[in-house]
């Protein structure tokens, strides 16, 4: 997960004995307050104020563009080194929630990951709310995205994206944004001022992995409640064993039969696309993501944060380990403790393992999910229970393409005829372990790739850029770039006046080369062409290694976070399934309208959503309000998957709450599981699931 896409962080703040001193610098009483506003594609005005608002605030309505802002640009920077953080209100006027951002930048040169600290946030709709971006210091700065409650009052603290430490000294800009919007969204922005706070860390986290500060529902007290937990669902799942109307692949038991081919395929059935299961039925794949024994967070350098851990002669201490070769945070290698895995082994015994798994499995088919997700544990394979998806990741010494948005590193070059070695060494050992295993419903190769850069241009064509700055006498790509250019222009000369460039000769062209945007139409073509070319060899190469070890299984794509439409169009051409993984309130179905022009199936990779009822510091990548409201999202959420004609499923991220230190590499803690770090399911989430699952062949057919 991720940068998820654009990473966020953030948290409620609950009620704590803290003063918070303010300094207000925009409340929008004064016409005077627009002067230092900057509109990039929105319209401003001044209104009277929302509900909760008082006085007047700034309507701003962000038009469909790439990255709809508005900017608030000081004549001279601003000196912010007595704040702890700027804190924004905001309503909601939709009737739908809304993605935003807040950023803040300390140089002109800011983009969103250098010189500024940005974070995202969903608010509902209807929703007025403060959002709190903390300046003086990073959640990451202690090993994970959400920190703990920290000032007083009902707010939203954000947490930021990006690594940077900003120069408070030196505020240049800050802005709130939209991502692309399909059509024109208000919000309404007042209040805007700097405030003061602290962070308290020390004895945080209890005997169980939970937060220390609060008690809530689910909260577990003793290892005998643990017990008495596993007793009490036991029971439950004898009475919900699975989802009636399903057969045994989970698919429509009693909707249309088509033909049966022994394994999954896909479908166009009455005007819409669909899976279908090796015995013919139709199938929605509703899955879930990381089906596995949790992720481990850091002891060292943060001792102070646990009340208690595992003496050295405690049997609970296997799950102390150590892990080196962090993602991002403080902390590089040292010692980390699995705190799921560990209440797991209180819960069912010292072999655990096999019990666990026999539970998740009940646990899936009762709830109605009919799929195992990306990122499980190998050991669910050829389970005979859940079909299951293959995920593989290539890896290999081949050449790399920088796309200036390369969050979990280059893009691939496909051109270098080490790709096709790497491709193959990734796919072997896991094909050769599925085998022709019917249950298996396919395969994603790569995850989140780096399709696309920052910017207007270099979001589209930031793998052209990219491979411009390379040198031909050691970039593959490169020299396919400069093949296409020479084939189409012959003529330096030509190029230069397409290109609106001067270089004296095609042997310029070799060295690194760094173009500024904006660009001229046809430079614009051509690097449109590149990218295209770039993924058509990439998806091409994949599809053949992966038919040619399993001939049988889909190949479900890429799972695309930033791309363009080029990199969407390779895909459909190779690809049987087109995968995306949207972090979104819902899927709004004007965006993908590309896939009914493809005429393509399409699945979703991940989504989540989370709360901060239950003792977590982090929402995850999109907020809801509380446990109920994330139940709430998650039916909507389905639904618009399932309406959609081109959509076959959609996978959760993930079954079990992060740790509530951060996961060791990347510091997420988020609150999106299914089920708790002490292994108790959200009822809501619960109840949600088997609510929409088991209507979802019937909304499917239906289309409502």
């Amino acid at each position: 997960m991720r940068y998820r896409w654009m990473g966020i962080l953030c948290l409620l703040v609950s009620l704590m004995e803290v003063a918070m001193a303010q300094r207000t610098l925009f409340d929008f009483e004064k016409a005077d307050d627009l002067q230092l506003v900057v509109r990039n594609s929105v319209e401003v005005q001044r209104t009277s104020a929302s509900v909760n608002l008082t006085g007047q605030a700034l309507e701003v309505a962000f038009q469909p563009a790439e990255w709809p802002n508005v900017t608030f640009k000081p004549a001279q920077p601003w000196n912010w080194s007595d704040a702890y953080a700027l804190a924004i209100s905001i309503h909601n006027p939709n009737s739908e929630p809304v993605w935003f951002g807040i950023r803040v930048d300390d140089d002109p040169r800011a983009d969103g990951w250098n010189y500024c600290r940005q974070a995202t946030t969903t608010i509902g709709a209807g929703q007025t709310q403060t959002y709190i971006l903390p300046l003086a210091l990073s959640p990451m700065d202690f090993g994970m995205r959400g920190l703990p409650p920290l000032v007083q009052g009902n707010g939203v603290l954000l947490g930021a994206a990006n690594p940077h430490r900003l120069n408070l000294s030196h505020i240049v800009a800050f802005q709130v944004f939209l991502h692309r919007p399909p059509r024109p969204v208000k919000l309404h922005v007042d209040n805007i001022r700097l405030v003061e706070g602290t962070v308290a860390i020390k004895g945080i986290v209890d005997q169980f992995g939970q937060w220390t500060g609060g008690d809530w529902l689910g909260k577990v007290k003793s290892v005998d409640e643990l017990r008495q937990h596993r007793q009490r669902e036991a029971q439950e799942l004898r009475q919900h064993p699975a989802l009636p109307d399903r057969d045994e692949y989970g698919g429509w038991a009693s909707g249309p039969r088509l033909e049966a081919t022994g394994y999954f395929r896909t479908a166009k059935h009455q005007g819409k696309w669909w899976l279908v299961t090796p015995s013919g039925r139709l199938f929605v794949s509703l899955g879930m993501d990381c089906v596995r024994l949790g992720d481990a967070t850091f002891i060292t350098g943060r001792e102070e944060m646990f009340t208690w851990l595992p003496p050295q002669t405690d049997p609970l201490a296997t799950h102390i380990g150590y892990h080196s070769g962090v993602h991002s945070g403080p902390v590089k290698e040292g010692r980390t403790i699995n705190w799921y895995a560990l209440n797991l082994q209180r819960k069912y015994g010292e072999n655990y393992k096999p019990a666990w798994m026999e539970v998740t499995l009940q646990r899936l088919r009762s709830w109605g999910f009919n799929t195992i997700g990306n990122w499980s544990d190998w050991d669910f394979h050829r389970n005979g229970k859940v079909p299951y998806v293959g995920t593989a990741h290539i890896g290999g010494d081949h050449a790399r393409v920088p796309s200036g948005n390369d969050y979990w590193g280059k893009m691939h070059d496909p051109f270098d005829p080490k790709f096709e070695q790497s491709v193959r060494a990734a796919l072997e050992p896991l094909t050769r372990r599925i085998g022709n295993d019917p249950w298996c419903l396919g395969y994603f190769v790569d995850n989140e790739l780096s399709w696309s850069g920052t910017g207007e241009e270099g979001g589209r064509y930031g793998l052209a850029y990219g491979a411009l700055q390379q040198d031909a006498a050691t970039s593959s790509a490169k020299r396919a770039f400069l093949e296409q250019l020479r084939a189409k222009y012959g003529d330096i000369q030509k190029l230069n006046a397409a290109w609106g460039t001067s270089f004296t000769d095609w042997s310029a062209l070799e060295k690194p080369v760094t173009l500024q945007s904006p660009s001229t139409e046809a430079r614009r073509a051509d690097f449109s062409a590149f990218v295209k070319s770039l993924a058509q060899r990439y998806f091409r190469i994949v599809r053949q290694v992966l038919k040619e070890l399993a001939p049988n299984h889909l190949y479900l794509g890429c799972r695309f976070a930033w791309y363009g439409p080029e990199a969407v169009e390779a895909a459909a051409e190779y690809c049987d399934v087109i995968s995306f993984n949207i972090y979104a309130p819902r899927v709004d179905h004007e965006r993908y309208a590309i896939l009914r022009q493809l005429d393509k199936p399409a699945i979703i990779g991940e989504f989540h959503f989370g709360a901060l009822d239950r003792g977590m510091f982090h929402t995850g990548l999109v907020a809801a309000k509380d446990q109920n409201d994330r139940a709430r999202m998650y039916r909507d959420y389905l639904t618009s998957v399932l309406t959609h004609p081109n959509f076959v499923g959609c996978h959760w991220f993930q079954y079990v709450d992060q740790p509530l230190t951060g996961r060791w590499f990347d510091g997420e803690n988020y609150n999106i599981g299914f089920v708790t770090i002490a292994d108790l399911p959200y009822r809501e989430m619960m109840e949600a699931a088997r609510e929409i699952h088991g209507a979802a062949y019937r909304i499917r057919s239906d289309g409502k």
